[in-house]
């Protein structure tokens, strides 16, 4: 089976997007619900099912790696890859792309009146 490129899983969801960043570092699953929550200004809140069957996903699609267990508690520790990290780069630019794009049209439209008007 042919690998798929990083750019064939562009665009990400919200949800998948944080969940991602989030594992700069390793982390279980109680520990990605609250960095996405803590990233997204509360913004985004993922709930136990979801988070578990995105991970899942995401580990088939080797985006992610869960580690050993870490201690007595049997909590699974789950990192990003360096194929995840290059998603999560391409994503980043592509959301980059798409606000320098479209800030003037935004100024023009008033939008960016009352906010800070460079990114």
């Amino acid at each position: 089976m042919k690998k798929k490129s990083a750019e064939s899983f562009l665009p990400l969801t919200h949800t998948t997007y944080y969940i991602l960043l989030s594992l700069t570092e390793p982390l279980h699953g109680y520990g990605i619900m609250k960095k996405v929550e803590e990233m997204s200004n509360g913004s985004v809140k993922i709930g136990p099912g979801t988070l578990y069957g995105a991970l899942s996903k995401l580990e088939k699609q080797a985006l992610i790696v869960k580690l050993d267990e870490m201690d007595s508690e049997r909590k699974k520790s789950y990192k990003l890859t360096d194929f995840g990290c290059e998603v999560v780069r391409l994503e980043f630019k592509r959301l980059e792309s798409l606000v320098q794009a479209s800030q003037g049209y935004i100024q023009k439209l008033g939008g960016l009146e009352n906010e800070e008007k460079s990114f």
